[in-house]
C-alpha cells in the first residue's frame, strides 16, 4: 500500500524524501486564490523520483455554488488543474465537495456538478480523474452527510468521478469510522484515495482541524485509522502537521505491512 503525505508545492520530491513517502500530494498555485497552476516539479523528475503524485486544487473552488462569480471561476479552476495534473503525470485531481448557501436549494449545487461533468465530456472529459473529497462542516455541502453524498453520486458517478475519504472530516460530520468504508462503497462504489488525518476535535464537531496520526494529541484511536486505511485499500496521505508527517508515515507502514 502506497503511504505518504501532503507536501509543500516549492520542492516536493526532496520532501517526500525526507519522509519516505511513496506518494505525495500538494498544490499547484495559491490554495486560496484563482490563479492558474504552475505544473511543477517536471514529469520526468516525478517519474525518476519513483513517487505517485496527487494535486489538490484550491480550496475556493466551489463548483456547486449558486454565485455566478464562484461557480463560473471555479468550474475554469477544476479544468485548468486537471490539465495542469496530467501534464505533470498526477494520478488525480482532488476537489472538495462544496456547498450552497443556507437559503438555498442542495438540489440546485447537485445539479451544477453535474453540469461540470457533462460539459467537459463534451470537450474529451478531464485530463485526470477528479476525485471528489468528503467536508467537515456547512449545513448546504454536498459531501458532508452520507444521505447528500448519494444524491451527488446519482449526478456524477456515471461520469466516472472518484472518491476520497477524509476521516477527520469523517469523524467531524458524525460518520462512524468503524463502518464508514462500507457505507461509502455502498454509494460511491470506489475509494481512489485516503485522507488519513486524525482530529483536535471531538466526534460530530463539525470542524476540519487535522492532528497528526500518532504523538499529536488526536481525538480518533490510531488503530481505528489503521483499520480505515486496510479496509479502503486505496493510498493513503496524511495532511497532518509536518512536523509529525515522517513518524506517522512510518507508523502506519509498520501497522498496515
Amino acid at each position: 500500500m502506497q503511504i505518504g503525505a501532503h507536501v509543500r508545492d516549492d520542492d516536493p520530491l526532496t520532501a517526500a524524501r525526507e519522509r519516505d513517502a511513496d506518494v505525495v500530494q500538494f498544490f499547484l498555485s495559491d490554495p486560496q486564490g484563482w490563479k492558474k497552476p504552475v505544473p511543477a516539479p517536471a514529469k520526468a523528475e516525478i517519474e525518476a523520483a519513483g513517487v505517485d503524485v496527487f494535486i489538490h486544487s484550491p480550496y475556493i473552488v466551489n463548483v456547486a455554488s449558486m454565485n455566478n462569480r464562484i461557480r463560473i471561476p471555479s468550474r475554469k479552476l477544476a479544468v485548468q488543474h486537471a490539465e495542469a495534473a496530467g501534464e505533470i503525470g498526477a494520478k488525480g485531481l482532488i476537489v472538495h465537495g462544496g456547498h450552497v448557501r443556507k437559503e438555498e436549494d442542495p438540489a440546485e449545487g447537485l445539479a451544477n456538478w453535474r453540469k461540470l461533468f457533462e460539459r467537459q465530456a463534451e470537450q474529451g472529459g478531464f485530463a485526470v480523474p477528479i476525485l471528489i473529497e468528503n467536508t467537515a462542516g456547512g449545513d448546504g455541502a454536498m459531501a458532508k452527510q452520507l444521505d447528500m453524498l448519494a444524491r451527488l453520486w446519482d449526478e456524477v458517478g456515471e461520469f466516472g468521478a472518484g472518491f476520497c475519504l477524509d476521516t477527520c472530516h469523517a469523524f467531524a460530520a458524525s460518520w462512524p469510522l468503524e463502518d464508514v468504508v462500507d457505507k461509502v462503497m455502498a454509494i460511491t462504489g470506489r475509494i481512489d484515495l485516503v485522507h488519513l488525518n486524525n482530529s483536535r476535535d471531538e466526534f460530530g464537531s463539525t470542524r476540519d482541524r487535522h492532528a497528526n496520526v500518532v504523538h499529536g494529541g488526536g481525538t480518533i484511536d490510531p488503530g481505528a485509522l489503521v483499520a480505515v486505511a486496510k479496509a479502503a485499500g486505496a493510498p493513503v496521505i496524511v495532511e497532518t502537521p509536518a512536523d509529525g508527517q515522517a513518524d506517522d508515515i512510518a507508523y502506519l507502514r509498520e501497522a498496515l505491512s
